[in-house]
């Protein structure tokens, strides 16, 4: 081959997009670009998410998540999951923003071109990203997808024009509710206005993290610099490291659990020496709350895979629980419990501040269909008690129709049945999430902050 010849091909070959075959194959392709892949990975990640109604948790597993995810350095994907947790949680606030800055909406099938601009424009406003470092990688990732590069001019301009105005644009989408108008419009149904801004702003509070203690909370609030909450849990103060390098992981004495998530068991009361089935039982926390207290747990899921996981919590814990893989519905108890949990399966609409995915994946048929599971599961726990026999039904939901409307719909059936009223008095300093059915519903605006929560006790006559 003469000089020539190879110059001509040297010059071809820095013509090509970079990625080869005219589309993004992977991080690889961006390497040559600082912050290019995380920016690629964000893009995708969230497209996966509003597109496709995919899993954030699933794709951002370190093992098993998205290949493009697996494939960045721990930083990048830190990184990552900064931009698509920030651009989930103020997407109406995002997407208003960019409207105001565009002279008209996008054209047809520009999705990809959508979502270059919102990763963009979440480092720009809820991020420590440097404004500039944000609009040029926008543009070099615009650039580089044949679908988005006859759009670079307009990534260019939005985004720099984004970061000129950027203060009147927050006051201007300040009062926009940051979830999506049909969940909102169901919270404002069921707990009124003013109710449902402060659930909304909630969604924006970094989660805390609560442990659930074997004994002693008060001391394991002061060794862990915590605070000790109303119920007994430990609330951990700003913490950035590894929860098992914590003083008491190793050897068990708390776990992690949410502060609303501790509150079924304890509606239960005293149940040392008594049977207990803990239906859909995994990851174990309510399994464990229930062997501490002296119950003889059979613990039931259908899925192996979690009972191991329930399992290896219990052996770190030194507790015990009899385990069941099976489907809650074909279940059959040889003798009937004194007690059952049953933790639902449900749309999990009161974990927002850890998951805000989940309103973006799921809509209202989603609801109905896991209200009428509920139903049915409920009504098949019922059958697990004699007289005289409790069952506590809760779940994660905001949603009344997964859970007092349940509740109603269960009892109107089951007249062998009655719901067992809490009292506000003996839950001090929670007595806000006592409800005038006298269930108990946590949302997360409450006890500065907490994941959304219903339990309602049922005893048979």
């Amino acid at each position: 081959m003469t000089s020539d010849t190879k110059n001509k091909q040297a010059r071809s070959n820095r013509s090509k997009p970079a990625h080869g075959r005219g589309r993004e194959d992977g991080p690889s392709s961006f390497q040559d670009k600082p912050g290019l892949s995380a920016r690629v990975a964000a893009t995708r990640i969230l497209a996966a998410v509003l597109e496709k109604k995919t899993s954030l948790d699933g794709m951002l597993d370190s093992e098993n998540g998205n290949p493009v995810y697996r494939a960045l350095s721990i930083a990048d994907r830190a990184l990552v999951r900064a931009i698509v947790n920030s651009a989930l949680r103020h997407l109406p606030r995002i997407e208003t923003a960019l409207s105001m800055l565009l002279d008209g909406p996008l054209p047809q099938g520009a999705r990809s071109l959508h979502h270059v601009l919102v990763v963009g424009a979440a480092q720009m406003l809820y991020l420590d990203v440097p404004d500039h470092s944000a609009v040029d990688l926008a543009v070099e990732q615009a650039h580089r997808d044949p679908r988005n590069r006859r759009f670079v001019k307009l990534v260019n301009a939005v985004l720099r024009r984004l970061g000129r105005e950027k203060a009147e644009i927050e006051k201007a989408v300040a009062d926009v509710p940051v979830l999506p108008p049909w969940f909102y419009a169901r919270l404002v149904s069921a707990y009124g206005e003013e109710t449902a801004k402060l659930i909304s702003q909630a969604q924006l509070t970094p989660s805390s993290i609560d442990l659930t203690v074997k004994a002693d909370p008060a001391l394991w609030a002061e060794k862990l610099g915590g605070t000790l909450m109303p119920n007994g849990s430990v609330r951990l103060g700003a913490f950035e490291g590894q929860i098992p390098s914590l003083e008491g992981f190793a050897e068990g004495a708390w776990w992690v659990q949410d502060l609303a998530a501790s509150i079924p068991v304890k509606l239960m009361g005293d149940v040392s020496g008594k049977r207990v089935a803990d239906l859909c039982a995994a990851p174990g926390g309510k399994t464990a709350q229930l062997a501490l207290a002296g119950a003889n747990v059979t613990a039931l899921d259908q899925s192996g895979n979690r009972l191991r996981r329930l399992k290896e919590n219990l052996d770190r814990l030194g507790l015990h629980a009899q385990t069941v893989e099976a489907n809650m519905l074909k279940y059959q108890p040889e003798q009937l419990f004194d007690a059952v949990l049953l933790d639902a399966p449900c749309s999990s609409t009161g974990t927002l501040r850890k998951h805000p995915d989940v309103c973006w994946t799921k809509d209202e048929n989603d609801i109905a269909k896991l209200a009428a599971l509920q139903g049915q599961m409920l009504r098949h726990a019922l059958t697990f008690v004699g007289p005289g026999g409790l069952v506590v039904f809760s779940n994660c939901s905001l949603d009344p129709s997964e859970g007092e409307e349940v509740i109603d719909a269960v009892l109107a059936e089951n007249h062998d049945f009655e719901r067992v009223a809490v009292r506000a008095e003996d839950w001090p300093g929670m007595e806000a999430a006592v409800n005038r059915d006298g269930d108990l519903r946590t949302t997360p605006d409450m006890f500065g902050g907490v994941d959304g929560f219903f339990s309602s006790v049922l005893r048979k006559k």
